[in-house]
C-alpha cells in the first residue's frame, strides 16, 4: 500500500484547474473574471459528481452479496491477520510489533517477514516526511536508523527463509511470489524512499518471481498487482532511455493489471491490497471520481486508517468551497 499526498486532483478529462489557466504577465499572474467564474462552475460540476459517483459506488458495494467478509469482530484473529488489520489501517508501528515473533518463530514466518518489511517501510517513509532532500531528512531522523536495521533483519530472514524453502521445492508458487515481494519491498525502500542507487540484482530477482508466478498462476491476485506496479513504475518514472535495462515498463498494461486485481474475487486481504493499489494509481493519474470511490470503499473497510479518512475529508472540503457563492 502507497502513501499519497492528501489533496485533491481533477479528472483528466476536464479543462485544467486555474493554476494551469493562469496568464503570468510582470506584474504577477492575471486571471479574467469570466474565466474565473467558469472554472468556479466547471469545479463544482466536476466535485459534484466525484462525491455521486462515489457515494454510488460506496452504496454498491455495501449491499453487494460479495464473499469476501471482513474479519470478524467475535473471533480472535492470529497474530498475522491482526498485522494486517493494523497495516491496512495505516497503523504502521503497530503491524510491525505484531510481526516480530511470528517473523521468527511463527507457521507464517515468511508471509510475516514480508509484512514486516512493508510497515517499516512505511515507518520510515512517514518519518522521513515529504522532504525533496532525502539526504538531509534521513539525517534529521532520530529513529530511521533504528528502523532501517529492523528492516534488514527482517528481509536477510524472509530471503533466508524463502531460498530454503525454494531449494526443497522450486514449483512453491507462494514462497516464490513471497521473496518477489521482499526484494521489491528492498527496491522501493532504497531506490524510492532513501534515494540509493541500489537493488539490481533484488529488482531482477523480484521481476523475474512474479514473471515465473503468473506463468504457472495467471491468476494470482497478489503477483498481478505486484507486476502490475513494476510495469508502471518503469513506465512513469524511468526515463525513456533507460525503461528497457530494467526489462521495460507498460502504463497501460499496468494499470489494467491493478484495475483488473482490485475487481477480482479473493480472500480480505488480497482485495485490500490490490484496492489501496488502485486507489493509489487513481491518485497519480488525477482521476478524482475513481479514487474518492475506491477510497470511501477502503474506508468502510478500514474507518481506522486516517490517511482515507483526511483524503475523503479534503475533497468535501475542496467541494463547499468551490461550490460556495
Amino acid at each position: 500500500m502507497q502513501d499519497i499526498a492528501l489533496a485533491f486532483w481533477v479528472p483528466s478529462s476536464r479543462p485544467m484547474c486555474r493554476t494551469e489557466q493562469t496568464l503570468t504577465g510582470a506584474g504577477g499572474t492575471i486571471v479574467s473574471d469570466a474565466t474565473e467564474s467558469m472554472l468556479r462552475i466547471l469545479d463544482a460540476l466536476a466535485l459534484g459528481t466525484v462525491i455521486l459517483l462515489a457515494s454510488t459506488a460506496l452504496a454498491d458495494a455495501q449491499e453487494s452479496s460479495s464473499a469476501i467478509e471482513s474479519p470478524s469482530a467475535d473471533r480472535r484473529l492470529d497474530s498475522l491477520e491482526g498485522a494486517q488489520l493494523e497495516y491496512y489501517n495505516a497503523q504502521y508501528e503497530s503491524a510491525a510489533a505484531l510481526t516480530l515473533r511470528p517473523c521468527t518463530t511463527d507457521v507464517n514466518d515468511l508471509a510475516a517477514c514480508e509484512l514486516r518489511t512493508a510497515a517499516l517501510l512505511f515507518q520510515i517513509r512517514r518519518a522521513l516526511g515529504p522532504s525533496a532532500d532525502k539526504g538531509k531528512a534521513w539525517k534529521l531522523c532520530v529513529g530511521c536508523p533504528a528502523l532501517l536495521s529492523a528492516f534488514e533483519v527482517a528481509l536477510a530472514r524472509g530471503q533466508a527463509l524463502a531460498r530454503a524453502r525454494l531449494q526443497q521445492n522450486p514449483l512453491d508458487d507462494e514462497t516464490l511470489f513471497l521473496l518477489g515481494k521482499l526484494d521489491l519491498n528492498y527496491v522501493w525502500l532504497h531506490l524510492g524512499t532513501l534515494g540509493h542507487k541500489t537493488g539490481w540484482d533484488e529488482y531482477w530477482e523480484g521481476r523475474r518471481a512474479l514473471d515465473t508466478v503468473l506463468a504457472r498462476q495467471p491468476g494470482h491476485v497478489r503477483a498481478r498487482v505486484a507486476r502490475g506496479w513494476v510495469d508502471y513504475i518503469v513506465a512513469t518514472k524511468v526515463p525513456w532511455g533507460a525503461r528497457w535495462l530494467l526489462g521495460g515498463g507498460s502504463k497501460k498494461r499496468g494499470l489494467l493489471a491493478i484495475r483488473e486485481a482490485a475487481g477480482t474475487e479473493a480472500d480480505f486481504f488480497t482485495r485490500a491490497e490490490a484496492r489501496f493499489a488502485l486507489w493509489d494509481v487513481q491518485v497519480r493519474e488525477h482521476d478524482a471520481p475513481g479514487a474518492l470511490a475506491t477510497a470511501s470503499i477502503l474506508f468502510r473497510d478500514f474507518p481506522d486508517n486516517e490517511e482515507l479518512r483526511r483524503f475523503i475529508e479534503k475533497v468535501r472540503v475542496q467541494s463547499s468551497r468551490v461550490q460556495a457563492p
